[in-house]
């Protein structure tokens, strides 16, 4: 991690769960990192105590709604201007509102693909631009899940497999495409099993949903906060592609 102290990293989903975790850890690093969220005064507030503790590096809260492609371009522009060229990206932002696929909500659906498919597209398209421009040896880390490796049935979320099963291959595609481009950005997809965070507390579970998560091995969202670093952490050399993170125990 010694590079990247004192280079620009921007978090997407950076108020809670998985990607306040993620923003805390790089901010203890020494990198700037820019958190974009809906809910920017929690990403600040977690900046206030960042920087009351001493941590190395800085954290800049910046609105921003993942379904907005306007927010998206103008927080990348306003990183640029007042921060500096991002090297890292870590789409972490997701939803898993209610969406089962015979009652479902057309709402529901396409907040879920908005949100985890194009919002990841349109902030890995800006980010990767500045990249190239700049020829920076930059890095781009989707925050997958298992349910995008394989078919796993969640009753009341039939869409959000969908959505991360994309996420599957457009990391795969997005490598290709930097090596056809020979650019120098790293790819990696980090799928997690069952996390604690807010997302697993959707509106809408049913109850034979809430008993399995209730028994379930769970991780906690600093158990991906420390895959991002090793991802990271690694030689230059060394691209991971996919890291798979399950609980002890865990059947899925």
């Amino acid at each position: 991690m010694e590079r990247y102290v004192g280079k620009v990293a921007i978090v997407t989903g950076a108020s809670s769960g998985i990607g306040e975790a993620i923003a805390d850890s790089l901010t203890k690093a020494g990198m700037k990192v820019v958190g974009l969220a809906r809910r920017v005064e929690r990403v600040q507030t977690l900046s206030d105590k960042l920087a009351k503790d001493g941590a190395k590096g800085k954290l800049y809260a910046v609105k921003c709604d993942m379904r907005v492609e306007d927010d998206i371009v103008k927080a990348f522009e306003w990183t640029t201007k007042n921060v500096g060229n991002v090297q890292v990206l870590v789409n972490n932002a997701g939803v898993a509102t209610k969406s089962n696929l015979t009652e479902g909500i057309t709402e529901d659906w396409r907040k879920i693909m908005e949100t985890n498919v194009l919002g990841l597209c349109i902030a890995t398209r800006e980010a990767s631009k500045i990249m190239k421009a700049n020829k920076i040896e930059g890095h781009i880390i989707h925050i997958n899940s298992i349910a995008g490796q394989s078919h796993l049935y969640f009753p009341s979320a039939g869409v959000y497999g969908a959505s991360k099963h994309a996420v599957t291959n457009l990391t795969e595609i997005l490598r290709q495409e930097m090596v056809a481009q020979k650019t120098n950005i790293k790819v990696t997809s980090i799928s997690p099993g069952l996390v604690k965070t807010e997302i697993i507390d959707f509106e809408g579970m049913n109850e034979e949903m809430k008993k399995m998560l209730a028994n379930a091995p769970i991780l906690e969202s600093q158990d991906i906060a420390d895959s991002v670093l090793y991802v990271l952490g690694v030689p230059q050399r060394v691209q991971i592609n996919e890291l798979t993170i399950r609980p002890m125990n865990s059947q899925m």
